[in-house]
């Protein structure tokens, strides 16, 4: 992964673009990364995996509605804060 500062990613920006369209560029800002700049098609291909895994959780999720795996609210937190003192 190509890595720039801010300052030359902002002097650079239509180099940025063009790299972006090969791979991912990290952009620094005093020496911590604060950003990622990616091609479109990149960015859309995250988008379709964070909502297919979504969609699985939610899956996931009526299954055990319908298998009965459920545990209520006072429950969890009764658990939580036995955890918690314990």
């Amino acid at each position: 992964m190509e890595i720039l500062s801010a300052s030359d990613a902002k002097r650079e920006f239509g180099e940025v673009l063009i790299k972006a369209q090969h791979g991912p560029v990290r952009i620094n800002r005093n020496g911590k990364p604060v950003a990622v700049v990616i091609s479109a098609s990149e960015y859309a291909q995250f988008e379709a995996l964070k909502e297919e895994h979504l969609k699985v959780a939610i899956q996931e999720g009526i299954a055990d509605l319908q298998a009965g795996k459920i545990t209520d609210g006072k429950t969890v937190m009764d658990k939580l804060r036995k955890r918690v003192s314990g």
